[in-house]
């Protein structure tokens, strides 16, 4: 091709490079936006996670602080009152209930691990059977957390010594409260992050005489542990 053509067009091969050229460029805008887009996702998940778990780990906080030394439970055969109830994946007690839930009195509450689920259910303690503890309270538990790969509870109180204990999966004396409380979580996501979580119980060992509410078989006055034989 002469000069005279060159300074009137491109070559056919000149528009298939630009042509090209622009492909990539348009491909590698792309990639990047893709890429940005992506990378926004991921943190407005790990922000709303994280939103999550802040929630989830105040209500824990602030009904496992505030159980109290009420028994929602008695063994007339060996005369025990069931004060705390508690196992590696649940755990019932007795406490005061956010909001407008808090008018009925204090609330029979339990926390599970259900499969990849934390969950929180109540009922009111006036009237609580516990063969039948959903009786009054048909509706479901709510769910506080999903996409749990495992976790677990534990507890501490003093030992034989007086002295701070070790942290147990199982707590055996269900006549009383724990000193603490420590809730361990781990998610299916990578990551996804469960704080250290360990709640001190307020009332600790002893049962405010205000609190002392009368249940069935339980005479007024009587503290948990206490049989009525020795009541003089």
């Amino acid at each position: 091709m002469n000069a005279s053509a060159r300074a009137h067009g491109f070559t056919l091969l000149e528009v298939l490079i630009a042509i090209t050229l622009l492909a990539l460029l348009i491909a590698m805008a792309f990639g990047t936006l893709r890429g940005a887009v992506a990378t926004t996702h991921a943190g407005e998940r790990i922000v709303t996670w994280t939103n999550q778990t802040r929630t989830v780990q105040e209500f824990l906080r602030r009904q496992l602080s505030h159980a109290m030394s009420i028994p929602f439970d008695r063994q007339e055969d060996i005369g025990e009152n069931r004060v705390f109830e508690a196992s590696r994946d649940e755990l019932r007690f007795v406490g005061p209930m956010p909001g407008h839930l808090a008018n009925g009195g204090p609330h029979v509450q339990w926390i599970t691990v259900a499969g990849d689920e934390l969950l929180f259910d109540h009922a009111q303690l006036n009237g609580y059977d516990p063969e039948h503890p959903k009786a009054n309270n048909p509706r479901d538990p709510v769910r506080l957390m999903a996409g749990i790969s495992s976790a677990h509870f534990e507890y501490r109180g003093l030992d034989e010594n007086g002295e701070l204990g070790e942290w147990l999966r199982e707590w055996d004396n269900v006549q009383q409260l724990p000193l603490m409380v420590r809730v361990v979580v781990e998610f299916e996501q990578e990551n996804r992050v469960w704080p250290d979580f360990e709640v001190p119980v307020l009332a600790g060992s002893s049962m405010p005489t205000m609190f002392r509410m009368r249940r069935p078989g339980l005479r007024p006055g009587l503290r948990p542990g206490e049989n009525p034989g020795e009541i003089q």
